[in-house]
């Protein structure tokens, strides 16, 4: 057996390792003998840092035409990377489908790409688009529909096609529906399982009311409802070229691709008779009120309080943003006070939160000790009238000011991201130069102009609070904020209700 003695054994270098060796022994000694004095000297406290004026942004050059059919087209360049990209917003939404069938528009814009085209099954959908890395995404929201493509430059011919037939030609496959309902009815099962999602969607109901489009849920006995019929007339009643926008960014060339546009949406027929939908009309439901979901499980209570908002195309919106800056992030009032003077709250918030076409909410909450829920009401309240009853200061609106400006420049971080923002204006109706306009505002928005939109838009009769948490470890009970205190059941329709211990 062979014997291993270490003591005698000598390191051999290689020419190359003992190079490396010194060079790394020259790089070291350079160092310790640097003189870092300049580093002392240098050194600034924050405040004291000065930064040059932001440059003005320019927009891109891009092209806007309309097809024959009525389908808008932007075009806009960019060849930094061999990528091409492309969104199509259909003028659709939950919005419009039927309460009995809610779930309905979100069933057609998720099977619209997953239920395959009438020329490519969806499993051969996937495998020619993972072969190119590339992709074709739908989705219907609360308000609009979208479709979406990514390909590289090479490939963009092939996959632009595509998603020509996933817009002109699905084929919903009912394999392929059944799938998504089962996906769908995991979510309901689960959709109670997080404080902050039950605060979010009972919050919304309080505000619009539980069977506005703005607010309403899918359930168990609306999935049931939707059948594959449904979906088709669905589609049939909004995917028309004259009903959709389309905007392709990257790196391509603008008259072949106009024509490559032509060639797959071209002889689509528009739809002569497509109407401007009407808007669900909104009120807010509840003028106040305190409302409570029980959790006995939780250690600490998640606050919304608020009541609704407005649009974005309100005059006074740029001041009230500058409002929600007062409030907000580091150093805002509801921070300072809250979370580091009071400690009561890791996150807190007050947000004017607009809308495009209907009027969004002004919530503010955050999530606190059980104990110490009560008391973080109150002093949401505190600060909302505080707002309303005196002078923010010099500094608070520079800061609020400068934070928004010095952010505004992440509008337009790349191209995709400046075109999709002109298609948004284009479908709400807003001017494309709504954002530069909202920036000249901010500018100009003063002290009395804080003070002015807070008395005018915060109303703090009309504020709905509502609390998911542990009644049972409240230091204060909720019964201190009104004397009616009303619990909302959040049983799953066609479940067995919990046990409220």
């Amino acid at each position: 057996m062979p014997r291993f003695h270490l003591k005698s054994k000598k390191f051999q270098f290689s020419q190359g390792q003992k190079l490396v060796f010194t060079l790394v022994t020259v790089v070291a000694c350079l160092f310790l003998n640097l003189n870092f004095s300049w580093a002392a000297t240098a050194a600034k406290y924050y405040t004291e840092l000065k930064f040059p004026p932001i440059s003005a942004i320019k927009l891109p050059k891009y092209e806007r035409y309309v097809l024959e059919n009525g389908l808008v087209v932007y075009l806009m360049e960019d060849h930094e990377l061999p990528l091409v990209t492309g969104t199509a917003l259909i003028k659709t939404g939950s919005r419009w489908e039927a309460g009995e069938k809610t779930g309905l528009a979100s069933l057609v814009g998720s099977t619209l790409r997953s239920g395959g085209t009438q020329k490519h099954s969806a499993d051969e959908l996937n495998d020619i688009l993972e072969q190119r890395a590339a992709s074709v995404e739908t989705d219907i929201g609360e308000a609009a529909g979208s479709a979406n493509f990514e390909a590289l430059s090479e490939d963009v011919d092939m996959v632009f096609g595509l998603f020509a037939e996933v817009l002109r030609e699905p084929a919903f496959a009912q394999e392929k529906l059944d799938l998504e309902k089962t996906q769908i009815r995991g979510g309901i099962a689960r959709r109670n399982d997080n404080p902050n999602s039950i605060a979010s969607r009972e919050f919304r109901k309080l505000i619009y009311g539980q069977d506005s489009p703005y607010a309403r849920t899918v359930e168990y006995a609306t999935l049931d409802k939707i059948s594959r019929d449904d979906m088709v007339k669905f589609y049939q009643q909004y995917f028309h070229p004259n009903n959709i926008i389309l905007g392709i960014v990257g790196d391509f060339n603008a008259q072949k691709m106009r024509s490559l546009i032509q060639s797959k949406f071209g002889n689509w027929k528009s739809h002569p008779q497509i109407a401007k939908t009407q808007l669900p009309e909104v009120l807010q439901a509840n003028l106040g009120g305190v409302f409570f979901v029980n959790q006995p499980q939780l250690t600490q209570s998640s606050v919304f309080i608020g009541h609704l908002g407005g649009k974005f195309d309100n005059l006074d919106y740029p001041a009230l943003d500058v409002m929600n800056g007062v409030l907000n992030g580091f150093g805002g009032r509801l921070f300072n006070e809250l979370r580091s003077r009071q400690g009561l709250a890791y996150s807190v918030y007050g947000l004017w939160s607009p809308r495009f076409d209907y009027p969004g909410t002004f919530v503010a909450g955050g999530q606190t000790r059980t104990e110490t829920t009560v008391q973080f009401i109150k002093s949401l309240q505190t600060e909302i009238k505080r707002l309303q009853t005196t002078n923010i200061t010099a500094k608070e609106l520079n800061k609020a000011k400068d934070s928004t400006l010095n952010s505004f420049v992440f509008n337009f971080q790349d191209p995709s991201q400046t075109l999709s923002r002109l298609m948004r204006y284009e479908y709400y109706g807003y001017p494309s130069d709504f954002l530069f306009r909202y920036q000249k505002a901010i500018t100009a928005t003063t002290v009395a102009d804080v003070k002015r939109v807070a008395k005018k838009y915060l109303q703090p009769e009309k504020l709905v609070t509502l609390v998911v948490g542990n009644k049972t470890g409240m230091k204060q009970l909720l019964t201190s904020l009104s004397a009616k205190v009303t619990t909302i059941d959040i049983t799953i329709p066609g479940t067995q209700p919990a046990v409220q211990k």
